[in-house]
């Protein structure tokens, strides 16, 4: 089932700066609101978002480290930052180079954190925005949007995602930003908490060579499977 973000009110990482947050903390202000668009890439575009948002190798981590992912996608070096660059002014990258497990022990054996939640409240149409904007003030939330469950979700639309070490405490959490949406005016219809056990963060786009590649492999033409236009 795809469920598209229609806005965002939270979006990074910062598991560690969270350990040891209070319940309930906040910003002053509710949260800004990010508009979710459409946006076409052409094909040099691609070769470059692909090269670049790829997880880096340890080796990879050098001085000069954007070179190799140049020569990569087939572009000189001052292509591919030129249009890294356009793709960061047009808020395309969202995060690069990324490959997170979430639950996975650093070399010491700790771990950054054990549960992964998934908060789901449904709040009443019209107000997706308002709760959305209270949701994300928490300083806990490292992602929080507004989403569409459907009937499978009882109607869910403002979802938020949090960590932590120890799940009395993610709840209590969550409990802090369910009275605080009530103190605010904004009635909960229904709500629940998803539990993942293993999360992992990587890029979100499909690549159209990689969509290519399966379907040849299937014994499609990937030119077949082009949306034409009216």
């Amino acid at each position: 089932m795809l469920l598209p973000a229609k806005r965002l009110f939270a979006l990074g990482v910062g598991h560690v700066r969270r350990r040891g947050m209070e319940p309930g903390s906040r910003a002053d202000v509710p949260a800004e609101t990010t508009d979710v668009t459409v946006t076409t890439l052409n094909e040099l575009e691609w070769r470059i978002l692909v090269a670049l948002k790829r997880e880096f190798a340890p080796e990879e981590l050098v001085a000069d480290i954007w070179a190799g992912r140049a020569r990569e996608a087939g572009v000189p070096l001052a292509t591919f930052l030129e249009v890294a660059e356009d793709f960061d002014r047009r808020r395309i990258i969202g995060r690069f180079s990324t490959f997170l497990e979430h639950v996975k022990p650093h070399s010491d054996g700790e771990r950054v954190t054990r549960f992964n939640a998934l908060f789901h409240w449904a709040v009443p149409p019209g107000m997706e925005l308002a709760a959305g904007g209270e949701v994300g003030r928490h300083h806990i939330m490292t992602h929080a949007y507004w989403r569409e469950g459907g009937p499978e979700f009882k109607n869910v639309n403002v979802m938020g995602v949090a960590h932590g070490s120890e799940k009395p405490v993610v709840l209590a959490h969550k409990a802090a930003i369910d009275e605080h949406l009530r103190e605010a005016g904004i009635p909960i219809l229904y709500t629940n908490v998803f539990w993942g056990g293993r999360s992992e963060i990587k890029p979100s786009e499909i690549s159209p060579f990689a969509y290519a590649d399966w379907c040849r492999s299937v014994g499609i033409d990937p030119a077949a499977m082009r949306e034409t236009g009216a």
